[in-house]
């Protein structure tokens, strides 16, 4: 009983931080019978919601789906060949890395284990990319052995490309100005994918091409 009180707890908690989902209405209302009958919330108000709505909705946003289906895919050994460029105008820098992808917590999330090296020096990174059922958005993390800092981003699917479009904002530590970031990462086949990174030009702020990978399948 105690399990089962504390599920229900985080339950309520999640179903009511969660943005509109499909037992909410545009305007914030709630689809499902509360127990403020013909109460009208603004947007910022707090929606009552019974406990059997919340198990229910707990439940469905924490099964894993086709979205989790599409990751696993990427499960396994990949082999990385990195160009990455410090402004604009310079020539790329090329490196090799091993990464491994393994879907972790019963499928709902894939962990990506990054070595290599980069800029002469011993390099490992390691990201978290999952589906938030609730938000309807992808979402990635990553953290390495050369910041203190971690890069949180979020995404959406274009299924004509195959690409998950990501993007986020992060401090500069240079100038401590915060900066917007922007991941392209697209599914060629089954043993191919190609990540492009995208964030700010040192000198004028600008947007341009810093990074390019293209993963390939060690069979």
């Amino acid at each position: 009983m105690k399990k089962l009180l504390i599920v229900l707890c985080a339950a309520t908690v999640l179903f009511g931080c969660n943005g509109e989902d499909e037992n909410t209405t545009a305007n914030g209302g709630s689809k499902a019978e509360t127990h403020t009958a013909g109460a009208t919330a603004t947007a910022d108000e707090w929606v009552p919601v019974d406990s059997a709505t919340a198990m229910r909705t707990m439940m469905e946003v924490g099964t894993p789906g086709e979205q989790h289906a599409m990751l696993a895919k990427g499960d396994g050994k990949w082999n990385a060949q990195m160009m990455m460029w410090m402004s604009p105008e310079a020539p790329p820098m090329t490196s090799t890395s091993t990464v491994v992808n393994k879907m972790i917590y019963g499928g709902r999330y894939q962990q990506t284990s990054f070595k290599g090296d980069m800029m002469g020096m011993p390099f490992e990174g390691t990201s978290t990319t999952g589906y938030d059922k609730a938000k309807k958005v992808y979402f990635t993390t990553w953290m390495d052995n050369m910041s203190t800092a971690m890069m949180n981003m979020e995404g959406t699917w274009d299924e004509a490309s195959k690409t998950i479009n990501f993007k986020g904002k992060m401090l500069c530590p240079a100038n401590g100005k915060e900066c917007e970031m922007r991941e392209v990462y697209r599914i060629v086949d089954d043993n191919t994918h190609m990540m492009e990174m995208y964030g700010p030009d040192m000198q004028t702020g600008k947007e341009y091409k810093n990074m390019e990978i293209k993963f390939t399948r060690n069979k």
